[in-house]
């Protein structure tokens, strides 16, 4: 199938009505299916009947045909029951995988990439399948269904337009329609299949698009290769140390670089030479992004690499890496066309061949990954008991709950062994989290009862005490630190888990520590104890954090917390201020969930 193959597609003047009708009753049932839940609430036969009815209506109606619909419907089957599969093991959640949700995503890439090759006859031709028309059929999907977006949120427009103006006249039929989800689903699915099918009927509307497109894209390829060049050269002058100080950040901002480079020397190469850009200055510039892509996702491997040096292996973090060789798959693969075709002036070419080769790498790496064949959460569990056992970790930086909530099985079952162990605070910690009802839970733990009050000697009123427990502000077997401010109207409490049984003040103090010191700040009016309001800690580098933090542990030791103006109202431990400044005079209720934690 050729590009040209794909121009001249025979009309089907029922196709928006076909389609319309399809999609709009898949959407219906997908709501009965759904039987009114929330997605991250269904049930697993649930999901999958939808993943199957979701994924395999996209696939037929953006293939079929009506000389050739048997071949389209069996992909569309195919790809259905594929996604199928993989919802229902997502909906499973983590009691019995690890990364479900990565695997789910994984499929829809690899759905997503053999869509085109299909449509350009790859199952037939094999390697023999013209590059333009895999090019063109990418480019024809993503702007009908960009086209068919837009189309259905008109749609909604016009159908909020006719409600309003029956409104008028007394009749809400049809805003009592748009409140029911059955008719959400359907007329969405309506709009959006008839829309599909009357932009798949104007092919050379379509390929109109596309032109502009890639010009457009084109224009926005000369700034953005100067700034990688730019960028580039300063990692050479100042070091890449910058980036290693910003690993949280660095990886996905390289990658989306990375991947915007891709994108815009694609726009200018386009799918033949004919068809590329005939401009000196936009061929230099596609140059220079296909050069730049390698450097930016090595960039991105090494900070990737920095840290999981520093915290170790987890489900999430293998699926980085696995998307970073793929990308640097791709920038060695455009690296050496270039170097492959630089004398013959074909390395336009060699991108392209590079590109259908990596594309049907990716498709098959996604599909093999998001099958249930490797477990990434023994391996990250392998890993994680590899660091505890060799002391690159203590038992109290240790992240027990990560084998409990993330790493499936295989990490529950490790925990367990942990509990057993002979080290006081490993089995400690492993009997604790085991016991854990939900990933926080702490506002679900009762108070231990361990109480300090400051000043010492002092004895803090039952009022104030009753107020903390009632609030939950002191949790499980952390030690709660009362601070009586001098004039016994205020009170700053702190629930300090960091001050569990067993740990050594470098542990209080390391930011690696999964801890919280959770400030809260009380006063007393009319005869009640009520929060004033919450602390929020600055963002800082974990230097930063670990100097201020043995600084913190100092002052709370030595009873140095006292509430001092700062334009508002402040607490300091020590002499440095903690927090967001609060208003005195505004008393509200402390929420139960989500307060503000040290790390």
């Amino acid at each position: 199938m050729t590009g040209a193959t794909i121009d001249n597609r025979s009309q089907w003047p029922l196709r928006p009505w076909l389609l319309g009708i399809a999609l709009g009753l898949t959407g219906l049932l997908i709501w009965l299916v759904g039987n009114g839940q929330g997605m991250e609430r269904l049930d697993p036969w649930r999901a999958a009947v939808i993943g199957f009815l979701f994924f395999g209506s996209i696939a037929a109606v953006l293939s079929v045909e009506r000389i050739n619909w048997p071949e389209p419907l069996v992909f569309a089957g195919i790809a259905g029951l594929v996604m199928a599969g993989l919802a229902w093991r997502a909906a499973m959640g983590g009691d019995a995988y690890a990364d479900p949700q990565y695997g789910f995503f994984a499929g829809v890439v690899a759905t997503l990439l053999a869509l085109p090759l299909f449509q350009a006859g790859f199952h037939r031709t094999r390697f023999g399948a013209p590059y333009p028309a895999i090019h063109e059929a990418a480019w024809t999907d993503a702007l009908a269904l960009a086209g068919a977006l837009a189309f259905t949120g008109a749609a909604w427009l016009v159908i909020a337009l006719l409600a309003a103006l029956f409104h008028l006249l007394k009749l809400d039929f049809l805003r009592d329609l748009m409140k029911q989800d059955w008719f959400g689903w359907t007329w969405s699915g309506a709009a959006f299949g008839a829309a599909l099918g009357v932009l798949r009927n104007e092919t050379a509307i379509l390929a109109t698009l596309q032109r502009v497109a890639m010009v457009v894209l084109s224009i926005l390829a000369v700034p953005l290769a100067a700034g990688l060049a730019l960028f580039l050269v300063a990692m050479v002058v100042s070091g890449p140390a910058v980036l290693w100080q910003a690993t949280r950040s660095a990886t996905p901002v390289l990658l989306l670089c990375a991947a915007g480079a891709w994108l815009l020397a694609n726009a200018i190469i386009r799918d033949s030479d004919e068809a590329a850009s005939a401009s000196p200055i936009l061929r230099v510039a596609a140059m220079v992004l296909a050069l730049t892509v390698l450097p930016l996702t090595v960039f991105a491997a090494v900070s990737m690499g920095t840290r999981v040096a520093q915290h170790g292996l987890s489900p999430e973090r293998i699926w980085g890496l696995v998307a970073i060789a793929a990308a640097c798959a791709y920038g060695f693969a455009w690296l050496v066309a270039i170097l492959r075709g630089w004398k013959g002036g074909a390395w336009h070419a060699r991108l392209r061949q590079a590109n259908l080769h990596l594309t049907l790498l990716v498709c098959a790496l996604a599909l093999i990954l998001a099958l249930p064949i490797f477990d990434f959460g023994a391996v990250s569990t392998r890993n994680q008991l590899a660091r505890l056992e060799s002391g690159r970790v203590t038992p109290a930086q240790f992240d027990y709950a990560a084998l409990r909530w993330d790493f499936g099985p295989a990490g529950k079952r490790a925990l367990a062994d942990l509990a057993k162990s002979k080290n006081v605070l490993i089995a400690g910690e492993a009997k604790r989290t085991l016991a854990m009802k939900s990933r926080y839970p702490f506002d679900d733990q009762k108070f231990a009862g361990r109480t300090q009050v400051w000043p010492q000697g002092a004895t803090a009123p039952a009022t104030l005490l009753a107020a903390i427990r009632d609030a939950s502000l002191c949790t499980g077997d952390s030690l709660c630190r009362i601070y009586l401010q001098p004039d016994r109207a205020a009170a700053v409490v702190f629930n300090d888990s960091c001050a569990r049984p067993g740990w050594t003040a470098q542990d209080a103090a390391d930011p690696a520590v999964k801890c919280s010191i959770a400030p809260n700040v009380l006063r007393l009016a009319d005869g009640k104890w009520g929060a004033t309001g919450e602390t929020v800690e600055p963002s800082m580098t974990q230097d930063e954090e670990r100097r201020s933090l043995a600084r913190e542990r100092a002052a709370l030791d030595a009873g140095s917390v006292r509430i001092a103006p700062a334009s508002l109202m402040q607490v300091y431990i020590g002499d440095e201020p903690v927090g967001q400044p609060f208003d005195p005079a505004k008393t509200v209720k402390p929420p139960l969930e989500g307060r503000a934690t040290r790390r």
